[in-house]
């Protein structure tokens, strides 16, 4: 079967295209390379998954021109590209236009692959709000750009599956880290302060939030059982994340115990929308996937203090 992967040079849209291909199904990445941050990181990602025979096509999910560069005979759609994050620097137009727009061009070339069994819109605990900590049912509340155009989208898609239009779910991702996160976010930015002895910037009172860090093998496993029970996830939204719960100081104390350094640390103004507790209610995910997050998080942060010195230090 024939899976597209949007965003597959990202983060996590990386590692569930590397999943998938060794699992035997055919995938097709795409992104824009977009210079959110630097672009040849997303090229380490694409040549490994060049290696084990993925095709990355860039495109611009916003251009309806583009979308003549892919086949239309995919059985499933994974959407993970969006402009992510919490970022002073990034507009709201940014946000619409990458996180609104595109998803519905997406959905339109969706409409057009008559094979296609279902669409899974990738979406965000940023969603719920300044505490994530609910099931599904609760209305969310979201505190950002991030957030809300990540719930139009999430919209966009749900509503093609209840016009009947599509088959389509839409799965909420907690506090995803690991190998190949994004240089800005904690964990990396942490790690790379503390190999080359830079000043790590952390914004007031975050030290003190609770968050479900998600080992990033994790959320692709509860994807990849979201694939293999599609027929029963029409219409529905689900949980992805740990069930466990760590202070952001814990991760950081975890990171110099392996690092086997202090990291200094520099006190920024608080962020705006920046959530206080993120804690993964994945009841749903359990019963109806079966999903069950096993790795730890100093287990987690190993390996990525292992990628970043093998990939990513060494490359400097």
């Amino acid at each position: 079967m024939k899976i597209l992967v949007t965003g597959a040079a990202g983060f996590i849209g990386s590692h569930t295209a590397e999943r998938l291909q060794q699992e035997g199904y055919e995938v097709i990445g795409v992104d824009n390379f977009s210079d959110y941050y630097d672009v040849s990181l997303k090229k380490i990602n694409t040549e490994s998954l060049y290696e084990i025979g993925i095709e990355v096509i860039k495109m611009d999910l916003r251009e309806t021109g583009d979308y003549k560069l892919l086949p239309s005979d995919f059985d499933f759609i994974l959407h993970f590209a969006a402009q992510p994050g919490i970022s002073s620097e990034s507009t709201f137009d940014e946000y619409f236009s990458n996180n609104v727009s595109a998803t519905q061009h997406l959905l339109e070339f969706a409409e057009k692959n008559p094979n296609l069994k279902h669409f899974f819109n990738i979406s965000t605990s940023s969603v719920y709000g300044l505490e994530a900590t609910f099931p599904e049912t609760v209305a969310p509340k979201p505190a950002s750009w991030y957030g809300v155009s990540k719930l139009a989208a999430e919209q966009l898609v749900l509503a093609k599956s209840r016009a009947k239009e599509l088959k389509a779910s839409s799965l909420r991702l907690f506090s995803v880290y690991g190998p190949r996160e994004r240089p800005e976010k904690l964990y990396t930015k942490l790690i790379a302060c503390g190999m080359n002895d830079e000043v790590f910037p952390i914004f007031e009172g975050s030290e003190k939030h609770l968050r479900s860090f998600t080992y990033v093998g994790d959320i692709v496993e509860g994807i990849l059982k979201a694939i293999q029970k599609h027929e029963i996830l029409d219409g529905e939204i689900i949980n992805l994340g740990a069930v466990d719960e760590h202070k952001t100081q814990q991760g950081i104390d975890m990171v110099e115990q392996l690092l086997g350094k202090k990291i200094k640390l520099e006190v920024k103004p608080k962020r705006q929308g920046d959530q206080s507790r993120t804690l993964a209610n994945i009841q749903k995910a359990k019963k109806l996937l079966g999903y069950e997050p096993k790795t730890t998080l100093k287990e987690g942060l190993r390996q990525q203090v292992e990628w970043y010195k093998k990939f990513i230090h060494n490359s400097l």
